[in-house]
Protein backbone atom coordinates (compact mmCIF):
# COMPACT_ATOMS: atom_id res chain seq x y z
CA UNK A 1 0.00 0.00 0.00
CA UNK A 2 1.05 3.43 -0.68
CA UNK A 3 3.15 2.46 -3.42
CA UNK A 4 2.94 4.88 -6.42
CA UNK A 5 1.70 3.53 -9.46
CA UNK A 6 4.12 3.54 -12.64
CA UNK A 7 1.16 3.27 -14.89
CA UNK A 8 -1.39 6.26 -13.04
CA UNK A 9 -4.75 6.40 -15.50
CA UNK A 10 -6.12 9.40 -14.11
CA UNK A 11 -2.82 11.47 -15.52
CA UNK A 12 -3.53 9.98 -18.72
CA UNK A 13 -5.93 13.15 -19.72
CA UNK A 14 -7.60 12.67 -23.39
CA UNK A 15 -5.59 9.41 -23.89
CA UNK A 16 -7.36 6.19 -24.48
CA UNK A 17 -5.89 3.40 -25.82
CA UNK A 18 -1.85 2.90 -27.73
CA UNK A 19 -1.52 -0.34 -29.73
CA UNK A 20 1.90 0.48 -30.04
CA UNK A 21 4.29 -1.65 -27.62
CA UNK A 22 7.04 0.48 -26.91
CA UNK A 23 3.99 3.60 -25.78
CA UNK A 24 5.24 5.92 -22.97
CA UNK A 25 2.89 8.87 -22.20
CA UNK A 26 4.54 12.05 -21.56
CA UNK A 27 3.27 13.57 -18.65
CA UNK A 28 5.25 16.57 -19.13
CA UNK A 29 2.66 18.50 -21.48
CA UNK A 30 4.45 21.24 -23.84
CA UNK A 31 2.48 23.82 -22.12
CA UNK A 32 4.18 23.51 -18.83
CA UNK A 33 7.69 24.10 -20.69
CA UNK A 34 9.28 27.53 -20.78
CA UNK A 35 7.62 30.80 -21.13
CA UNK A 36 7.52 33.09 -23.76
CA UNK A 37 9.48 36.64 -23.07
CA UNK A 38 6.94 39.58 -22.50
CA UNK A 39 7.69 40.81 -25.80
CA UNK A 40 6.83 37.78 -27.24
CA UNK A 41 3.52 37.18 -25.35
CA UNK A 42 0.27 38.30 -27.26
CA UNK A 43 -2.20 38.52 -24.15
CA UNK A 44 -5.98 39.21 -24.63
CA UNK A 45 -8.31 41.50 -21.89
CA UNK A 46 -11.52 40.35 -22.07
CA UNK A 47 -14.41 41.39 -20.17
CA UNK A 48 -16.95 38.12 -19.12
CA UNK A 49 -19.97 37.55 -17.42
CA UNK A 50 -20.79 34.12 -18.84
CA UNK A 51 -21.76 31.36 -15.88
CA UNK A 52 -20.67 33.70 -13.25
CA UNK A 53 -24.31 34.34 -11.56
CA UNK A 54 -24.68 37.85 -13.84
CA UNK A 55 -20.79 39.04 -12.09
CA UNK A 56 -18.40 40.43 -14.06
CA UNK A 57 -14.66 39.10 -14.53
CA UNK A 58 -11.60 40.56 -15.91
CA UNK A 59 -9.91 37.40 -18.23
CA UNK A 60 -6.48 37.38 -19.51
CA UNK A 61 -5.95 34.54 -22.01
CA UNK A 62 -3.25 33.70 -24.78
CA UNK A 63 -0.67 33.16 -21.73
CA UNK A 64 2.21 30.63 -23.12
CA UNK A 65 4.29 29.12 -20.69
CA UNK A 66 4.41 27.46 -17.40
CA UNK A 67 2.05 27.88 -14.25
CA UNK A 68 4.56 28.89 -11.58
CA UNK A 69 4.83 32.04 -14.17
CA UNK A 70 1.56 32.54 -14.63
CA UNK A 71 0.32 32.50 -10.94
CA UNK A 72 3.12 35.02 -10.88
CA UNK A 73 1.52 37.13 -13.03
CA UNK A 74 -1.90 36.97 -11.65
CA UNK A 75 -0.45 37.59 -8.13
CA UNK A 76 0.77 40.84 -9.80
CA UNK A 77 -2.31 41.45 -11.59
CA UNK A 78 -4.83 40.86 -8.44
CA UNK A 79 -2.09 42.93 -6.28
CA UNK A 80 -2.06 45.82 -8.59
CA UNK A 81 -5.91 46.08 -8.38
CA UNK A 82 -6.90 45.16 -5.13
CA UNK A 83 -9.23 42.64 -6.14
CA UNK A 84 -9.21 38.73 -5.95
CA UNK A 85 -8.90 36.16 -8.26
CA UNK A 86 -7.30 32.97 -10.02
CA UNK A 87 -5.41 31.01 -12.65
CA UNK A 88 -6.22 28.40 -13.90
CA UNK A 89 -6.43 26.27 -17.34
CA UNK A 90 -3.42 29.03 -19.06
CA UNK A 91 -6.32 31.97 -17.88
CA UNK A 92 -5.68 34.71 -15.31
CA UNK A 93 -9.03 35.59 -13.56
CA UNK A 94 -9.87 38.91 -12.28
CA UNK A 95 -12.69 39.89 -9.82
CA UNK A 96 -14.62 42.85 -11.64
CA UNK A 97 -13.87 45.33 -14.94
CA UNK A 98 -10.27 46.10 -14.39
CA UNK A 99 -9.47 45.98 -18.06
CA UNK A 100 -7.91 49.25 -18.10
CA UNK A 101 -5.56 48.63 -14.78
CA UNK A 102 -4.76 45.28 -16.30
CA UNK A 103 -4.17 46.67 -19.83
CA UNK A 104 -1.95 49.59 -18.16
CA UNK A 105 0.11 47.07 -16.33
CA UNK A 106 0.93 44.68 -18.84
CA UNK A 107 1.83 47.05 -21.15
CA UNK A 108 3.94 48.42 -18.28
CA UNK A 109 5.92 45.01 -17.80
CA UNK A 110 6.47 44.82 -21.66
CA UNK A 111 3.31 42.46 -22.68
CA UNK A 112 1.82 42.76 -26.09
CA UNK A 113 -1.47 43.04 -24.58
CA UNK A 114 -5.02 44.51 -26.21
CA UNK A 115 -8.81 44.72 -25.11
CA UNK A 116 -10.93 42.15 -26.97
CA UNK A 117 -14.39 41.86 -27.25
CA UNK A 118 -17.17 44.50 -26.22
Amino acid sequence: MGRKKDNDWKKRDGVVYSTAENFDYDENDSESGETLPPKQQHLKVILDKKSRGGKQVTLVTGFIGNEEDLKSLGKALKTKCGVGGNTKAGEIIIQGDQREKVLEHLIQEGYKAKKSGG
